[in-house]
C-alpha cells in the first residue's frame, strides 16, 4: 500500500527520532568499523596467515557462544519495553529484566564452563594444526561470555527504553577502540599469546558501564514498582523463544563460515576470508546503526491500529539505508582487488568473495529492516522459519563447496543465505501488512548509487587500469557527482529530517517518560 507523500505530525515527530537514533550510531558505527577494519589489518599484517585464521576462528566461536547464551532476549526486551513505554507502563521495566536476566546469566555461565572443558576437542575439530593454540584462546574466553552476555542485557534494555546513546557509545566505541588498543599492546609490546587475554578483557568494563547506564535510565523514565499481578514471564519468553534459535542462527551465518573454512580449507584460507568480509562490516554496521534506531519506534508503531506510520517510517529508513550502504558496496565490488593489498598482497584473493557478498548485500539492504518489521508485528515465529531455511541452505552450500572451492564456496553459502533470509520476510511483509520498502527515495537513491558508484568507475578502470591511483580519482569523482544526487533526491529521501539530526549538538535521545 502506498503511503502518503504528506507525513502527519506523529509521523513527523517518530521520524525525527529515528533519524536521531540512526546519526548517532551512524557516527558509532563508523567508528567501529574503522577500529576493527585497524585491527584486522595489524593482525594480518604483523602475525601469520596461520596464527590470524586461529584468531579469527576462535573470536567467531566465541561471538556464537554469546548469542546463544542470549535466549533471545535482545530482542525481546526492545519489544516489550518499546510496547510499555507506548502504554505509559515503563514501571514495570524492572520487572521484563529480571525475566530476562537470570536465565541469560544461568545460561552464559554454563555455556562458559562448556566451552572451558571441550577447549581441546574444539581446537583439534576446528583448528587443524594448531589445536592447542586454539584450545588455549577459548579457555581464556570462555571465562568472558557472562560478560559480554550481561553487555547485550543492559544495551538491549536501553534501546527499549527508547536511546541509542548507549550502545553507540559503550557498544560501538568503547569496546571497539578497547580491542583495538589492548590488541594492538599486545602484539606490540607482549607475546602473541597475549591476544587472547587482552581481546577479552573488553568486555568487562563494557558490561560494568552499560548494567550503570541501564539503571539509571530506568530509575529516570519511572519509578519502579513491584505488581504481583503481573507476570510478564509468560508473554516474554512465548515471544522471546523462537526468537533465541533466530538469534544464533542470525550470528552463526556472520561467523560459522570463517570457522568451517578453517577446518575445511585451511586456516590461512580462513584468515583471507575473514579480512575479505572485515571489509563489508562498515556497510552492515552503517545499516545496523539505522535498523536499530528504527526497532523500537516500530515496535510502538505497529502497536497502534493504525499502521500509516508504520508504512513511513519503513518506507523512508528503507530510502536511507540504500542512500549511505550502497556506495560501499559497489566500491568494494569494483575495487575489491585493490582495496585487500591493505592486509597484504595475498589476501587479494579474497576478491570473488567480495564480489558475491557485496551483490547479495545490496539486495540485503534494499529490502530495508524487513526482519525487524516481522518481529515487531509480532510474527517471531514467522522470523524464526525464514532464518532456519536460509541458515540451513548455508550450511548444506558450505558444506557442499567449501571442500573444493574454500573461501568461494563460503561466499556463496552465505550470499545465498543473505538473499533468502531477506526475500522469505519481504514477502511476507508485503503480503499481511501491506508494508514494502520500494518508495520513490529508496528506488532514487539505489539508481543515484549504482551510476555513480558503479558505472563511473568501472569507465575510469577501463581507460585507465587498475590500480590505487585510479581507485583515488574514480572514488572522488564518484562522491562529487553522488553529492548533488542526493541533493536532487532530498525531498524524496526527507534528508532534511537526517541531516538535522547529525547536526544537531544535542544528540542525546531521551527516554519517553509514561507522562510524556
Amino acid at each position: 500500500m502506498a503511503t502518503s507523500s504528506v507525513a502527519s505530525p506523529e509521523d513527523g515527530a517518530t521520524l525525527r527520532r529515528a533519524a536521531r537514533g540512526s546519526a548517532l550510531n551512524l557516527g558509532g558505527s563508523v567508528v567501529s568499523a574503522l577500529a576493527n577494519l585497524v585491527l584486522t589489518v595489524l593482525i594480518t599484517r604483523l602475525v601469520s596467515s596461520q596464527d590470524a585464521g586461529v584468531f579469527f576462528s576462535a573470536t567467531s566461536l566465541f561471538l556464537l557462544a554469546v548469542a546463544i547464551s542470549q535466549l533471545g532476549t535482545s530482542t525481546g526486551l526492545v519489544y516489550f519495553l518499546s510496547r510499555a513505554r507506548a502504554h505509559g507502563e515503563l514501571r514495570h521495566a524492572n520487572a521484563y529484566m529480571r525475566t530476562a536476566m537470570v536465565p541469560v546469566l544461568t545460561a552464559a555461565v554454563l555455556i562458559g564452563a562448556l566451552v572451558l572443558l571441550l577447549a581441546q576437542p574444539l581446537g583439534e575439530l576446528l583448528s587443524p594444526g594448531r589445536e592447542e593454540e586454539f584450545a588455549g584462546y577459548m579457555r581464556v574466553m570462555a571465562g568472558f561470555i557472562p560478560c559480554a552476555a550481561v553487555l547485550q542485557l543492559a544495551l538491549a534494555a536501553t534501546q527499549g527504553l527508547g536511546t541509542m546513546r548507549p550502545f553507540a557509545v559503550v557498544d560501538h566505541v568503547c569496546r571497539s577502540l578497547l580491542h583495538l588498543l589492548l590488541v594492538g599492546l599486545a602484539l606490540m609490546v607482549f607475546h602473541d599469546d597475549a591476544i587472547a587475554w587482552y581481546w577479552s578483557m573488553a568486555y568487562l568494563p563494557t558490561a560494568v558501564v552499560a548494567w550503570i547506564w541501564w539503571r539509571r535510565l530506568r530509575d529516570r523514565a519511572a519509578p519502579q514498582v513491584k505488581d504481583p499481578t503481573l507476570r510478564p514471564a509468560g508473554p516474554f519468553w512465548r515471544f522471546s523463544a523462537p526468537r533465541a534459535l533466530a538469534n544464533v542462527t542470525q550470528v552463526a551465518m556472520q561467523r560459522l563460515d570463517i570457522i568451517l573454512v578453517g577446518a575445511l580449507a585451511g586456516l590461512g584460507a580462513a584468515a583471507i576470508y575473514a579480512a575479505a568480509t572485515r571489509l563489508l562490516v562498515l556497510g552492515q554496521m552503517i545499516a545496523r546503526a539505522v535498523a536499530m534506531s528504527g526497532q523500537p519506534l516500530l515496535g510502538e508503531s505497529l502497536a497502534r491500529p493504525d499502521r500509516s506510520e508504520a508504512r513511513h517510517l519503513y518506507r523512508v529508513t528503507t530510502g536511507w539505508l540504500v542512500a549511505v550502504t550502497w556506495p560501499w558496496y559497489l566500491t568494494l565490488m569494483v575495487w575489491g582487488p585493490v582495496m585487500l593489498l591493505v592486509f597484504g598482497e595475498d589476501y587479494s584473493v579474497g576478491h570473488p568473495a567480495l564480489l558475491i557478498l557485496g551483490a547479495a548485500m545490496l539486495f540485503a539492504t534494499s529490502a530495508g529492516m524487513v526482519d525487524m518489521v516481522l518481529n515487531m508485528g509480532g510474527r517471531s515465529l514467522w522470523n524464526l522459519a525464514n532464518v532456519v531455511i536460509a541458515f540451513t541452505a548455508n550450511i548444506v552450500i558450505d558444506l557442499m563447496l567449501i571442500p573444493s572451492l574454500g573461501l568461494l564456496g563460503a561466499a556463496i553459502g552465505w550470499g545465498t543465505a543473505i538473499v533468502l533470509a531477506n526475500l522469505l520476510p519481504l514477502v511476507q511483509v508485503w503480503s499481511t501488512l501491506s508494508m514494502n520498502p520500494y518508495g520513490k527515495g529508496t528506488l532514487g537513491a539505489a539508481a543515484a548509487a549504482a551510476l555513480c558508484f558503479a558505472a563511473v568507475p568501472l569507465a575510469f578502470e577501463a581507460a585507465l587500469g587498475p590500480s590505487p591511483a585510479t581507485f583515488l580519482w574514480s572514488f572522488l569523482t564518484a562522491v562529487a557527482l553522488y553529492a548533488p544526487a542526493l541533493w536532487f533526491l532530498r525531498r524524496t529521501l526527507e534528508l532534511g529530517v537526517f541531516t538535522q539530526a547529525l547536526l544537531r549538538r544535542r544528540a542525546r535521545t531521551r527516554p519517553v517518560s509514561p507522562e510524556a
